[in-house]
């Protein structure tokens, strides 16, 4: 069943088009994340489907309806914030309760809602105190639970976790995962964070400018991009791009190769001085300047004593490489 299906959605705000024929398909229980860097209209799309912001043009159903004139409190869905959007003069309880009170929901629905959603969070001890009392962790916990209690057709997440410190994501974030797999609800989550999209998503959406440039699961966007801009923004480090520096590579054509496939090897297809070292414990990152003056990551699993000033050789898997042409786009299959 689906959860949500937009066709060719179009935004613009005066002369400014935002939202580019956009078509998306969410299926019920599927956890959906929007990622893309800043002004790639991935909030602007959240809002649209919210009902917060109107498509210029483009259809919009939840569910079995078409919510294109339907108003936000109509339309089946939880919105949770980056900002909380917490009651400070209300306790957990009644910010928790508030939006069924609004609705005309009886006490007795209320309580059990309010029950079992402070339970789920580990927010029971925290039910008599105010915003103001809590952790930033905490607080997004309540705002997530305000939402729960709602038992929405949709949960729609705008970058929650931004306001948090590393741990706090980290453990929120995990908090999320096990909430999606104990709800089986449908979640569409914002974040510019690409290590949210590749651990949280079933399905990640790529943005750029306002289009679409590639949906599927994280793994199949990593091992399989579609274009330069996918291969590049998703993996941490980020993928190495070289035009130069490995013999046989086409005019006109870019060689993308991640850091953890490239490797110390006498007979490397790549030669170039250590710039910098990052010994992190697990893992050693080399900042290598090739001989070509291009720059590149390597990312070697482990404790290495490569030291700066050493000129060394890369050796990498051609199948694990990408090549992409002269507009960014992926050359498939992989050609000489």
């Amino acid at each position: 069943m689906t959860a949500l299906k937009l066709e060719n959605v179009n935004k613009s705000f005066g002369p400014v088009h935002v939202l580019k024929d956009i078509s998306l398909t969410v299926e019920k229980g599927e956890f959906v994340v929007f990622v893309g860097p800043s002004g790639c209209g991935k909030s602007t799309l959240l809002r649209v489907i919210a009902g917060l912001e109107d498509a210029s043009s483009g259809t919009i159903t939840i569910g079995d309806d078409v919510v294109n004139a339907v108003p936000p409190a109509k339309r089946g869905i939880a919105m949770v914030f980056q900002s909380y959007a917490l009651y400070p003069h209300l306790s957990v309880k009644d910010n928790m309760s508030l939006g069924l009170k609004q609705e005309g929901q009886p006490k007795s629905v209320i309580a059990e809602r309010v029950s079992k959603a402070s339970k789920m969070l580990e927010l029971e001890q925290y039910l008599p105190r105010r915003p103001a009392e809590l952790s930033g962790g905490q607080r997004q916990r309540v705002a997530i639970g305000r939402a729960i209690v709602r038992e929405p057709k949709l949960f729609l997440f705008d970058e929650p976790l931004s306001n948090l410190d590393a741990a706090l994501r980290m453990n929120t974030r995990v908090e999320i995962a096990a909430l999606h797999r104990t709800l089986s609800a449908s979640m569409i989550y914002v974040t510019h964070d690409q290590i949210e999209a590749m651990t949280l998503a079933d399905k990640i959406v790529v943005l750029r400018d306002g289009r679409v440039e590639q949906v599927g699961s994280p793994m199949d966007l990593y091992n399989n991009p579609a274009n330069r801009f996918v291969a590049g923004f998703l993996g941490s480090p980020s993928m190495n791009f070289l035009e130069r520096s490995v013999p046989g590579l086409a005019a006109g054509q870019t060689l993308g190769i991640r850091p953890e496939h490239l490797a110390l090897r006498a007979d490397g297809q790549i030669s170039g001085e250590v710039t910098h070292v990052e010994r992190l414990g697990g893992d050693t990152n080399l900042l290598v300047s090739t001989d070509q003056g291009e720059i590149l990551t390597v990312r070697l699993f482990g404790q290495n004593d490569t030291d700066v000033g050493a000129h060394i050789q890369l050796g990498f898997d051609p199948e694990m490489a990408f090549r992409f042409d002269q507009s960014d786009n992926r050359i498939l299959p992989l050609a000489a």
